[in-house]
């Protein structure tokens, strides 16, 4: 007598999304890098608010003409833009290279043969919870720091021009950067290795180029790092003191970096799983 065999269904992307959200809120490491990092951004940019609101009695009249444009530096400052890509990019990253360093993507993709599928829910849930958290902490250090403003009268409103803007930019900053972190885990496998690479690309290859010439203000331009930089600088090339850009980007320009590089990230890491074994 013969038996017939069932053949496994595959799973529905429903299951591997509730899978790899399982996987990621299981890791307390997670809720570590996210929650203290979210802290330390907020606390950079409640301290450049009091910095400013401390010297503000001391700044000129033309300084103060244009002081808006401090406030909205204030809600989302470089360095806590650093760390926000730092995190992101981790998180990203060890979504990726936590299995592959502890040999269970094997297991994984033993479980889930088509490995394009996994990846793209994996991609998806890192990109809904790091945007959560990209929103929650530029909405709350916006609030934060011009709350602290308001002490001199000088608080702005998310109706402010160019204030939502910033919010958004900030908050969508953490996402690209995670995605760009999930790709590099890809191609890489190397914990080390990987954070190093993904460090210097999305914050050190940006201090290489300059606006001298307009080869390297293209590439400078499109850079993350710089995109989220025009789109949060409301004031661009008309803040006091400031230098002349030789070759300017746009606002538009930026918007679309954002999106090609998460892009790009989203489909090396699938396209890569796809095709090399494990």
């Amino acid at each position: 007598m013969t038996t017939a065999t069932m053949a496994v269904p595959a799973p529905r992307f429903a299951d591997l999304l509730a899978a790899e959200w399982l996987k990621l809120r299981s890791l307390r490491s997670t809720y570590w890098a996210l929650g203290v990092s979210a802290l330390v951004v907020i606390a950079f940019n409640a301290n450049a608010a009091r910095a400013d609101y401390a010297d503000y009695p001391r700044y000129d009249t033309v300084m103060r003409a244009h002081f808006a444009g401090n406030a909205l530096s204030d809600a989302f400052t470089n360095g806590a833009a650093m760390i926000l890509i730092l995190t992101a990019a981790s998180v990203g990253a060890g979504t990726v290279v936590g299995e592959y360093s502890t040999g269970l993507i094997r297991t994984t993709f033993a479980a889930v043969p088509d490995r394009r599928a996994l990846i793209s829910a994996k991609a998806t849930v890192v990109t809904a919870v790091i945007t959560a958290y990209g929103a929650v902490v530029a909405s709350v250090s916006f609030a934060v720091t011009q709350a602290i403003l308001s002490g001199r009268g000088l608080g702005l409103s998310i109706g402010h021009p160019g204030a939502l803007r910033v919010v958004v930019a900030s908050a969508l900053l953490a996402p690209v950067s995670a995605l760009v972190g999930m790709a590099m885990g890809v191609l890489i496998r190397h914990s080390a290795t990987t954070m190093v690479l993904t460090t210097g690309l999305l914050l050190l290859v940006p201090t290489f180029f300059t606006e001298r010439y307009h080869w390297t203000a293209c590439i400078r331009n499109a850079l993350p790092f710089n995109a989220w930089g025009r789109l949060v600088q409301v004031d661009y090339g008309h803040m006091p003191y400031a230098l002349a850009h030789r070759y300017p980007s746009t606002v538009a320009g930026a918007w679309v970096v954002f999106a090609v590089w998460a892009g790009v990230a989203a489909v090396v890491a699938v396209g890569v799983v796809g095709r090399r074994d494990v």
